[in-house]
């Protein structure tokens, strides 16, 4: 493994979730505060582990890329660009071809955009969100012969 990163939500999104998890209280605080105390606990429970069974993950090994349950043998991929601020949203928006394979979070500003040089592959290339798009952009653009299983990254917990 060359490179691990898990997009995990932000701060914000964290207390998105908690704010909804709160709704069922206020629904049954009529009723029942126990009840929707109860609601609301169960609520939260299935919101974190959704978001979390759901939060994809970026693998590069030397023979292949991965990204979220999508994999390319890594022979497929050509040109690789980093993006950030307002050519990401470009990216994202009026940029984007119709039959790009995406993987993209709203909590995650920068993307980097992967040719797919495969001729039977519909999807032109992958647009990715990543947290460090200008070192995922390099580890993809190095020749597979000068990478060394050294030069892992860990996992991220953000």
């Amino acid at each position: 493994m060359l490179w691990k990163e898990r997009l995990y939500p932000n701060f914000g999104v964290w207390v998105i979730v908690v704010g909804l998890s709160l709704i069922p209280a206020v629904i049954f605080a009529p009723i029942d505060m126990t009840t929707g105390v109860l609601a609301s606990v169960l609520t939260l429970i299935i919101l974190v582990t959704m978001m979390m069974t759901s939060t994809p993950t970026i693998l590069v090994t030397r023979s292949a890329l991965q990204v979220g349950r999508a994999q390319i043998d890594r022979i497929y991929i050509g040109k690789v660009e980093a993006f950030i601020n307002e050519e990401a949203t470009a990216q994202r928006g009026t940029g984007l071809h119709g039959l790009t394979h995406l993987c993209i979070r709203g909590w995650i500003d920068a993307v980097v955009k992967i040719e797919i040089t495969d001729k039977e592959d519909p999807a032109p290339y992958w647009l990715v969100s990543s947290r460090h798009p200008d070192e995922l952009a390099e580890l993809l653009t190095t020749r597979l012969d000068q990478q060394r299983p050294g030069r892992q990254r860990p996992e991220e917990n953000r």
